[in-house]
């Protein structure tokens, strides 16, 4: 089973150097804000639309203001 590229050794030596680095009690705090993260990053990219299209007051504007 690979995930990302990694095995499951390199795997669990990822955990090891986090679970040493952070410590057991910070690990569910870190996993739940990982979670609401995605989640959030989820709902907004299918409830939202991105408006790229340029300002019509951009195209007025000169590049160099101070010439």
């Amino acid at each position: 089973m690979t995930m990302f590229g990694l095995g499951i050794g390199e795997l669990l030596i990822i955990l090891v150097i986090v679970l040493v680095v952070f410590g057991a009690g910070k690990l569910p705090e870190i996993g739940e804000s990982i979670g609401k993260s995605i989640q959030n990053f989820r709902k907004s990219v299918k409830t939202e639309e991105i408006d790229i299209t340029p300002d019509s007051d951009a195209e007025k504007q000169p590049d160099n203001p101070s010439s």
